[in-house]
C-alpha cells in the first residue's frame, strides 16, 4: 500500500467555506492484501465508492478543496471511529457493548464486504489494525479537520459534502416499503449534524438538476457527520448518497453510458453548492 494517506485537490484560492470529501473512493488494493482476503480482485470491490471521487473532481475549479481516500474501504474504513475494532477479526480486541456496525462486520477494519461476505480467511493482529489506523485513517481524518479550520476561519462557516454512493437496490427496497425512491439521499443525522437552511440549499441544488432526493432513509449519516457536524459552531456535514445506476454498471464496476453526462449533471451540482458556502449569511451564526 501507497504511503500517501489521501489527495487533496486545491483551489487556486478558496472561495468557499465548503469541503467536499470522499472517504470509500480509495482503490489502491495492493497484491499483498489481495492475497490475504478470500475474495477476488474483483469482489473486494464490492463495497467501495468508485468512480465517486471523479464524479467531484470539478470542486476545485469552483474554489472549494476535495479531499479523496488512498485505501480501499475494504482495507481500512475512513467513516468509523478508530476504536471501532472487530473482536472477530482482530486479535486481542476485547468483547464489550454492542456496536451495531462492528457485529455486522463494518468496523474500522471491515470484516465483510457487500452482502456480508468475508475478506479474510482467519483473524489479523492488533499490530497490524493499528498499523493501518496509523497509517491511514489518522492522516486522513487531520486533513480533513485541517481544511474545516481553514474554511471557518476564512467564511466564518464550514460546510462538509461528504460524498457517498448507494446500490441500486437500496433505493428499491425503500420503494417497495412505500418511501420516497430517491436518486440521492442526503444524510444529516435527522437534523443534528447541519442545519436545515444548510441542507436545504445542498438539496436544492440537486434538484434543480433533475434528482429526486430524499433525506435520513436509508443513510442518516455515520462517523464522519456525527463527528463534524456542529451547526450551532457554524460547522456543518451532510452526507451525499448518490444511486450508482446512474454513472456505473454495479456488476461490472466500470463507468456506464452515463457517466460523462452525470459528471457534467454533478459538475453544476458544485458550483451551486458552493455557493451556499460563499454566502456571509445568517448560516455562520447558527
Amino acid at each position: 500500500m501507497s504511503t500517501v494517506a489521501f489527495h487533496v485537490f486545491s483551489p487556486k484560492k478558496l472561495q468557499s467555506g465548503v469541503v467536499f470529501s470522499s472517504p470509500h473512493s480509495g482503490a489502491e488494493y495492493t497484491q499483498s492484501f489481495i492475497s490475504q482476503s478470500i475474495l477476488s480482485a474483483h469482489q473486494i470491490r464490492s463495497s467501495e465508492d468508485a468512480f465517486i471521487d471523479q464524479l467531484f473532481a470539478a470542486a476545485p475549479e469552483f474554489g472549494v478543496p476535495l479531499l479523496t481516500a488512498v485505501a480501499p474501504r475494504a482495507f481500512l474504513d475512513l467513516n468509523r471511529a478508530h476504536d471501532e475494532l472487530d473482536p472477530a477479526l482482530i486479535s486481542g480486541v476485547p468483547r464489550k457493548g454492542q456496536n451495531p456496525r462492528i457485529a455486522s462486520g463494518l468496523g474500522v477494519i471491515p470484516r465483510v464486504v457487500a452482502q456480508g461476505q468475508p475478506i479474510y480467511h482467519g483473524k489479523l493482529s492488533m499490530a497490524e489494525a493499528q498499523n493501518r489506523i496509523d497509517s491511514y485513517w489518522t492522516p486522513y481524518h487531520s486533513e480533513l479537520q485541517r481544511l474545516l479550520r481553514q474554511a471557518h476561519r476564512q467564511f466564518s462557516q464550514a460546510i462538509l459534502v461528504d460524498c457517498h454512493s448507494m446500490p441500486h437496490e437500496a433505493t428499491e427496497i425503500v420503494g417497495k416499503r412505500g418511501g420516497h425512491l430517491a436518486d440521492v439521499v442526503l444524510g444529516d443525522r435527522f437534523g443534528t449534524s447541519a442545519s436545515t437552511e444548510v441542507v436545504d440549499q445542498i438539496e436544492a441544488a440537486f434538484v434543480a438538476a433533475g434528482l429526486k432526493v430524499s433525506r435520513n432513509t436509508p443513510f442518516a449519516g455515520a462517523y464522519v457527520t456525527q463527528t463534524y457536524g456542529r451547526p450551532s459552531r457554524g460547522q456543518h456535514a451532510v452526507q451525499v448518497e448518490i444511486d450508482r445506476s446512474l454513472y456505473m454498471d454495479e456488476v461490472a464496476i466500470e463507468p456506464n453510458s452515463n457517466f460523462s453526462a452525470f459528471q457534467d449533471l454533478i459538475r453544476g451540482v458544485i458550483n451551486e453548492i458552493s455557493r451556499v458556502g460563499s454566502k456571509q449569511t445568517s448560516l455562520a451564526a447558527e
